[in-house]
């Protein structure tokens, strides 16, 4: 699920843009509209995978890009395209983000080539990271403080919830009733109808102060993840001291280190690295970069065993995570109240340790499995868990910054979430390769996936050890290294 990107300061508007106002409700129906989209199609491609890669003769590699392509130009611009509409115009980024994302969506379900589908999905990122930090903008400059903004901004939540949540049922339904490239083409009506009424009753809204954009800064990050997820992916047919795989892992180590340069030179950096001298920012974010490594590839290879080794149609894939995704939900949802009664660290770990023991009973999966004790038991361990986790972690980053810096922090834990989980999938993409390389049987098959959640598991241990020893256990030791 995505989290909540920046808050920038409020604009005022002037009195005859106030009258000119659209209702209420329909603000929040064009703005929550683009954020359900951009949220689902995180997920709605999950179950359509073994579709596209028989219609377009997608390779191993070819298939995880599909996915990674889209979360890497996500992650990496999405605090670019916050700042972008402070600077821009709230409305004016919105609209952009969405003609982009929904021209790349076209582009996508018409494609012929498993090149043009992965360029689409790289050019959807884009245009989410534009659109999706300008949503939340749009709503606290359209609702007054107090409640009617504190409802504005619960829908939106639940809007970003749901669209996680759904992307599986919906890819399902799409993918057996039509064809896999209604997942990424149902975006093009939907997308229209957003725009026209964005362009109809969104007001114009901008910070008062300019800001420069950090454009290398972003470029820097997300070329630099690319390459490393790449070269690790390489590891799978040449080794690990190929040149095919240390070439791009130099490069992107290079282009990392040279983004850090940027970083502490640039006077409105991306991502100002003075904040990870705060012990809540620093080992927050490094937890959840392990936590997203081993959580976010759950939905890719549970949608690939239960299609390519039990032989679920789409429909029946995206019916069978249903419990799943309330389970997240329901996380989510309890999160808060539970940080009251025992404490954000506590919760973290606790959720962090049902994930690590769904994923380790997940791994037991074979060629025999059934659905109660193989898909659903582990299933709802692990999707509690991680809705458990990401609450609590997210409120450790933010208790030790500044007032001022409190929405920046909140996108860099976003950032880190969906850094770790490409190049977490790169990882344990390679490491079910392994298993599956001399043969393609459905025994293979399943001993590669159950592999790549047991190392998920043992990703999410490193995860849990790391929030045990560093994170802060009080608001007032977060700024303590």
């Amino acid at each position: 699920m995505v989290r909540m990107p920046p808050i920038a300061p409020l604009a005022t508007l002037p009195d005859t843009a106030r009258r000119k106002a659209a209702p209420a409700w329909l603000v929040m129906l064009v703005v929550c509209s683009g954020q359900f989209l951009v949220v689902l199609d995180v997920s709605v491609v999950n179950v359509a995978l073994p579709a596209m890669r028989t219609g377009l003769g997608l390779s191993e590699l070819g298939l995880q890009w599909i996915v990674n392509a889209y979360v890497i130009t996500f992650a990496g611009f999405m605090l670019l395209g916050g700042r972008a509409a402070d600077l821009f115009g709230r409305k004016r980024v919105f609209v952009l983000g969405l003609a982009l994302f929904t021209v790349a969506s076209l582009g996508g379900g018409l494609a012929q080539q498993p090149w043009q589908l992965i360029a689409a999905r790289t050019v959807q990122g884009v245009g989410a990271a534009v659109l999706s930090p300008a949503t939340l903008t749009i709503l606290t400059t359209s609702f007054p403080a107090g409640p009617a903004r504190t409802r504005a901004i619960a829908t939106w939540t639940a809007v970003g919830a749901g669209g996680g949540a759904v992307g599986g049922l919906v890819g399902g339904v799409l993918t057996e009733t039509l064809s896999w490239r209604w997942v990424l083409l149902i975006n093009v009506p939907v997308g229209a109808l957003v725009l026209m009424g964005a362009v109809r009753w969104l007001t114009e809204s901008r910070q008062g102060t300019a800001r420069r954009l950090d454009v290398p800064g972003a470029v820097l990050a997300t070329g630099g993840l690319a390459l490393v997820a790449y070269g690790i992916v390489q590891t799978e047919t040449h080794g690990w001291a190929s040149a095919s795989a240390l070439l791009p892992l130099g490069a992107g180590l290079a282009v990392v280190a040279a983004f850090l340069v940027v970083e502490a030179r640039a006077k409105a950096p991306l991502m100002p690295l003075g904040l990870f001298r705060l012990r809540s920012v620093s080992s927050a974010n490094g937890a959840m970069v392990l936590a997203g490594a081993a959580m976010f590839s759950m939905w890719y290879f549970l949608s690939l065993y239960v299609q390519n080794v039990l032989g679920y149609r789409p429909l029946q894939a995206g019916l069978s995570f249903i419990p799943h995704s309330l389970s997240i939900v329901l996380g989510s949802k309890i999160a808060p109240r539970l940080m009251n009664r025992v404490g954000a660290k506590t919760l973290a770990v606790t959720g962090a340790v049902l994930s690590a023991a769904g994923m380790a009973w997940q791994g037991t999966m074979d060629v025999h499995g059934s659905y109660l004790p193989t898909i659903l038991g582990p299933g709802i361990l692990m999707a509690l868990g991680a809705g458990l986790t990401a609450t609590p972690i997210a409120s450790i980053a933010t208790s030790g910054a500044d007032p001022a810096d409190q929405g920046l922090v909140s996108g860099l834990i976003n950032t880190s979430r969906q850094m770790g989980g490409a190049l977490g999938l790169s990882v344990l993409s390679t490491v079910a390769a392994s298993r599956t390389e001399r043969d393609n049987g459905l025994a293979a098959l399943a001993d590669g996936y159950g592999l790549a959640f047991h190392v998920g598991s043992l990703i999410l241990l490193g995860s849990i050890v790391l929030m045990v020893v560093a994170l802060p256990r009080r608001p007032a030791d977060a700024a303590h290294g």
